[in-house]
């Protein structure tokens, strides 16, 4: 076959060529694809392509509605155990620290129920605990659960056996340590997760990762300290947690708000937005003030207990709600790592 026999081969007729260089002048001049016979008409997507600067770069957290609970209900069950050690050292009410080692071992079977349940098969969490990796937030999320079970039953149990009557000269060092170890596992097991979800690459996550831990820790103290007070333990000590609980939670309201940008947008835009605001509203300044304007009724009390409750339950589901609408953002996470890249060049 002869080269000008060839399809666009140097044998083309005049014209094709008269054709192409009005196209490409075309083109050039307008910026756009030129329409003709059998072409795609301007602007037009190719079938079955898409704009890939918009598709999703990270996978979004497929966790269920039981870890955002899990969450609200360890960080409440942590700190109760620490309430309940402080609690012993300063020879508070035995009413208040038998509640509070309640509270806190009704929370080590809820938590693994949830996780268990968000897994689908107990199996999965047990293989969690076979090994142990200090780097990894998950693995040590799951030996602080077990450790603080273990040691929630311990106080509890020796608790209860001297309340019965039983004398043995063990239960007081048993009770003492189970409570030493309960708060000392309590305090990671109330922050551990705000460091989880802020070791991962989703956008709004990573980058309040200094914030979540000590923002989870003190929704975890104001918890505990409103549901002491639903049992009637409307003492001092509690309503100085619940006013330091809720001026925290105001200030990191008030920082949240003041914060802007695409990787900031899940926290002020849709369904985490909304939910985020109420959620900080309740536990910041509307439990605040409550207690600061009706501090000597038990009612506002109770009420600004309340308030405390749905605000820091409803703040872990905007979290989770968030991360999803981050993770669906492609543009938020190149924002996110030009960030990363210019810290990581200042640091150098």
């Amino acid at each position: 076959m002869a080269a000008t026999d060839i399809p666009g081969g140097p044998g083309r007729p005049k014209a094709s060529e008269e054709r192409l260089d009005a196209i490409r002048k075309e083109a050039s001049a307008t910026g756009k694809v030129v329409t003709g016979a059998g072409q795609a008409q301007a602007n037009a997507p190719i079938p079955g392509a898409e704009d890939y600067y918009n598709l999703p770069l990270l996978k979004p957290p497929t966790w269920t509605w039981e870890v955002p609970l899990y969450f609200f209900i360890g960080g409440i069950a942590g700190v109760s155990a620490v309430i309940a050690f402080v609690s012993s050292i300063f020879h508070a009410d035995p009413g208040m620290v038998r509640v509070a080692l309640w509270i806190a071992f009704v929370g080590t079977f809820l938590c693994p129920g949830l996780l268990i349940s968000d897994l689908g098969r107990p199996l999965r969490f047990l293989n969690m605990l076979r090994v142990f990796k200090w780097r990894s937030a998950m693995s040590m999320g799951s030996w602080i659960l077990s450790a603080f079970g273990g040691a929630a039953f311990l106080a509890m149990a020796a608790n209860e056996i001297i309340i019965y009557g039983i004398q043995s000269p063990l239960l007081p060092p048993v009770r003492w340590i189970g409570e030493f170890l309960g708060a000392v596992t309590g305090l990671l097991l109330a922050s551990y997760t705000g460091v989880l979800i802020g070791a991962t690459a989703i956008p709004v996550w990573h980058e309040h990762r200094r914030l979540l831990p000590g923002h989870f820790l003190a929704s975890g103290l104001g918890g505990s300290a409103a549901l002491l007070e639903f049992f009637g333990f409307l003492v001092p000590a509690t309503q100085i947690l619940g006013l330091a609980a809720a001026g925290i939670e105001t200030l990191i309201g008030f920082t949240l708000e003041l914060r802007h940008g695409r990787v900031e947008a899940p926290l002020h835009h849709g369904k985490s937005g909304w939910t985020m605001r109420i959620a900080g509203t309740l536990e910041g300044p509307v439990s605040l003030f409550v207690r600061i304007l009706w501090r000597d009724s038990a009612h506002g009390r109770l009420a600004a207990a309340g308030c405390f409750l749905v605000g820091a339950l409803c703040s872990r589901y905007a979290w989770i709600w968030a991360g999803r609408a981050s993770a669906h953002d492609p543009q938020a996470v190149f924002e996110s790592q030009r960030v990363v890249a210019t810290d990581g060049k200042t640091a150098h």
